[in-house]
């Protein structure tokens, strides 16, 4: 973004501004009377929510820094839409690796397959292949160093779903991620680390 696009400290100010005043809308429509079933309550979730998101948004751009607030399917419109006990659960799990170390990942899958000798076929993928093969995703996390490989950023998003017959999705297993569905979610990323690389 140049620095002509950039925003403003003002209209981070006005951002800060709208939220407050979505907060009050807020607690005015939740705290009427008729809150259980007025759909102003509704309306007024959503006017918070999409506040909330641009502020935080603006603030980043701006400050490189980012709220406390986590707002559950805030990647789409309209927010969590699932129910409220559902009848079973998706866990959606996404890690990041760098190939830090081609080598040290090729040495640890000879190891486990007579075919990844020095000078036989296959790569890097086939090394990949072979070490997800034997260890599950877990203990590749726990030792990804010594697997040659540097942890990115992750996330892990727990979402309602629908029971289902056993392989009935493996075909396409994350095609009908819907952030509705989302319950909560868990990111490690570095764009939310704000610990000093010194300490």
């Amino acid at each position: 973004m140049s620095d002509a696009a950039q925003p403003t400290i003002a209209e981070v100010r006005a951002a800060a501004e709208a939220v407050k005043a979505a907060i009050d809308r807020h607690l005015e429509a939740v705290s009427s009377p008729s809150a259980a079933d007025d759909p102003a309550v509704s309306a007024a979730y959503e006017q918070l929510a999409t506040a909330a998101i641009a502020y935080d948004q603006i603030l980043y751009e701006v400050y490189d820094e980012v709220t406390p607030f986590e707002i559950p399917g805030d990647e789409g419109p309209g927010g969590y839409h699932g129910p409220e006990q559902p009848e079973a659960i998706s866990v959606l799990i996404r890690r990041d690796y760098h190939v830090a170390d081609p080598t040290r990942l090729r040495a640890q899958a000879e190891r486990l397959d007579d075919s990844l000798t020095p000078g036989g076929v296959g790569g890097v993928n086939a090394a990949i292949g072979v070490l997800f093969g034997e260890y599950e995703p877990d203990e590749i996390a726990a030792r990804s160093e010594e697997f040659g490989l540097e942890e990115a950023d992750s996330t892990l998003w727990v979402a309602a779903a629908e029971p289902t017959d056993p392989g009935e999705w493996l075909p396409e297993p994350f095609e009908h991620a819907d952030p509705r569905l989302l319950i909560c979610r868990f990111d490690v990323s570095e764009v939310y680390d704000d610990e000093d690389p010194d300490d």
